[in-house]
């Protein structure tokens, strides 16, 4: 019975201190989505220099094998020879961008200020390296990023795509773009193809009694509904339209990838690395990590990214999240303690 009262009073002052939180929560919440209102703060981008990541990991396994004296004379030598690569003009650069993609191709915000930031100053002889990780999704997301990537060809630098993952559908729409794409041995590239999905309900709500209109002007301003009753011709309309998006898809990848055989590799299907490779869907079965890692000694490789500001109602929440785990785990621990 003792233990059934010390249980009880836990759990009393755990609803007490977190109903007492909450209230807290939603005041201060409410605080701050007012001053937020004046004005959010804009993003900024970050920039970091993978030579030097690189050559710090490198050093540390080094060191742990030298004695002291020759890892600091060994550390001077090296500083002296970083300062000359900093001050070489003549290097070219490696810009490094990564977009990971969902359904509604959301990334392209962000890579949209990346590309901004870097033509403004990227030379002719430098690069831009993409690592595009998606499975695809809507038509008009993924065409505006693979747009996006399209300024850098048009700006006359050399555009690299890396496909460490999956490119696949839309994601492999941008990879397109690119003078070449590098692909790792197991990474899925391909998928050229449309596809709709749309659930109906319609007899599951007539069986109920359960009436649905749907009033539109224009012909086909609905072809598929989900709630209304389908038509041949509704179907027959979306089949078509998914034929012109496939034809505009082809004609895309076409102009990027002339030497494709467009008949035989956009039946919807995707290939593995080196499959994509027989098929000239990629040019290179490398990973992006070992041709940054190549390139280090001949090129200044810079990872750029927009950092964009969190809003405060997400900051507080995760900020508050974060001590109510906390404080639950002590209160957890002192209960149970007494317990055993």
């Amino acid at each position: 019975m003792e233990l059934l009262f010390d249980y009880l009073g836990f759990l009393a002052k755990t609803a007490t201190i977190v109903v007492a939180v909450l209230i807290v929560v939603s005041a201060v919440a409410a605080a701050t989505a007012h001053r937020a209102m004046r004005g959010p703060p804009m993003g900024h981008i970050q920039v970091i220099r993978v030579n030097e990541l690189l050559h710090d990991m490198r050093r540390a396994i080094e060191e742990a094998g030298l004695p002291q004296n020759a890892a600091k004379k060994q550390r001077k030598r090296e500083a002296k020879e970083r300062k000359k690569q900093k001050h070489d003009e003549t290097r070219r650069r490696v810009f490094v961008l990564s977009f990971e993609g969902d359904l509604a191709a959301t990334g392209v915000d962000s890579l949209r200020r990346e590309i901004s930031a870097v033509l403004g100053t990227a030379r002719e002889e430098d690069e831009v390296l993409v690592r595009v990780d998606s499975a695809g999704g809507m038509v008009h997301g993924y065409g505006l990023g693979a747009s996006q990537l399209a300024r850098i060809r048009g700006k006359g630098v050399r555009l690299t795509v890396a496909v460490d993952k999956i490119a696949a559908s839309g994601g492999y729409m941008m990879a397109a773009v690119a003078d070449r794409i590098l692909a790792a041995p197991f990474a899925v590239v391909g998928s050229i193809g449309v596809v709709a999905q749309i659930p109906n309900v319609h007899r599951l709500l007539k069986k109920y009694d359960v009436d649905v209109e749907v009033l539109t002007a224009g012909r086909y301003k609905r072809t598929l509904d989900v709630l209304g009753e389908n038509t041949e011709e509704g179907r027959e309309k979306l089949r078509d339209e998914l034929h012109d998006a496939h034809a505009l898809f082809q004609e895309f990848i076409g102009n990027y990838r002339p030497g494709l055989d467009l008949e035989t590799v956009s039946t919807g299907e995707a290939w593995y690395g080196q499959r994509a490779l027989d098929r000239s869907l990629v040019d290179e079965l490398v990973t992006s990590d070992e041709y940054l890692a190549s390139a280090c000694d001949e090129a200044d490789i810079f990872e750029v990214s927009w950092i964009a500001p969190k809003k405060p109602i997400e900051r507080l929440f995760g900020q508050t999240t974060l001590a109510l785990g906390k404080l639950f785990d002590r209160v957890v621990d002192r209960t149970m303690g007494g317990l055993r």
